[in-house]
């Protein structure tokens, strides 16, 4: 069975997806058309139900539950290390409802956290994520919201951090920040949908049990990235929660929508949202 599957170019998707769409792994019948895209372009596939399975937001799931399921292997769950809202000169976090900021998508789980964190600064302009730290330094914009690698560059540019979201949002909640999920359209057939989520966890146990063979796919994709800066980043997003959701995953994911949905900022999401 042909399946079309969506994913990011950054180290983390190409670090689990590797093993699962090169055959590296039983994948128990299963054959993927990838489309490899920013999350933003993956959001939009989303919002059209075109795509059998993707990476998404998980802001961006909250409109589109109906249409699609979760599942329990693949997500980016973080501690302490959600997006980061960054500056050119000192800023202190009760400046922020002032600034006009530049954030990457108004579908990233990174602007329903800014949301979450200051609901009164809503001068936001969408940028690429890969551009917003230039239009901070150029004064085109007085703060950044970045995600992805940037946490790694941003300081040798000369930004300053305001906050980190994801401290943010472990202060409030005790539990990892939900960035970004897999999911799987609900028009497939249930057995189909499991078999995607065992063959996605074999996918992520493969890449942690050997982690350099991955390398090659990882490095065609990242660009000018160092092996270093890959490496950190894999590190960062791609954990146990990756392997498998599990109960503290899957309250955090509940958690954040229902803050959200509270907060206005997202629909309340009345269907069965996990696999």
């Amino acid at each position: 069975m042909k399946l079309t599957l969506g994913f990011s170019t950054c180290p983390n998707d190409t670090f689990i997806f590797d093993a699962m769409i090169h055959g590296k792994i039983d994948t128990e019948g299963l054959e993927f058309v990838t489309k490899m895209a920013d999350v933003e372009e993956l959001n939009r596939e989303a919002f059209a139900s075109s795509i059998d399975i993707t990476k998404l937001s998980y802001h961006a799931y909250a409109y589109i539950a109906e249409h699609y399921v979760l599942l329990h292997s693949g997500s980016a769950l973080g501690r302490n290390n959600g997006p980061l809202l960054i500056s050119k000169h000192k800023i202190y976090p009760d400046e922020v409802n002032n600034l006009k900021i530049g954030i990457p998508g108004k579908n990233t789980t990174a602007n329903l956290l800014l949301g979450i964190a200051y609901p009164k600064a809503t001068n936001k302009h969408e940028y690429l994520f890969s551009d917003i730290e230039e239009a901070v330094l150029s004064g085109e914009l007085d703060a950044g919201l970045i995600i992805h690698e940037n946490r790694f560059t941003y300081e040798a540019k000369g930004l300053k951090k305001i906050v980190d979201l994801g401290e943010f949002w472990e202060q409030k909640t005790g539990l990892p920040i939900p960035l970004g999920g897999i999911v799987v359209n609900r028009r497939l057939p249930l057995e189909i949908q499991q078999k995607i989520d065992r063959v996605l966890q074999r996918s992520v146990q493969f890449a942690f049990e050997n982690r350099r063979e991955s390398l090659p796919f990882i490095k065609h994709y990242a660009q000018e990235m160092s092996e270093e800066v890959m490496y950190k980043h894999i590190n960062l997003y791609v954990n146990n929660f990756t392997l498998q959701l599990g109960s503290e995953g899957q309250k955090a994911v509940e958690t954040l929508y229902k803050i959200a949905s509270e907060l206005k900022i997202i629909p309340q999401i009345n269907q069965n949202i996990f696999v």
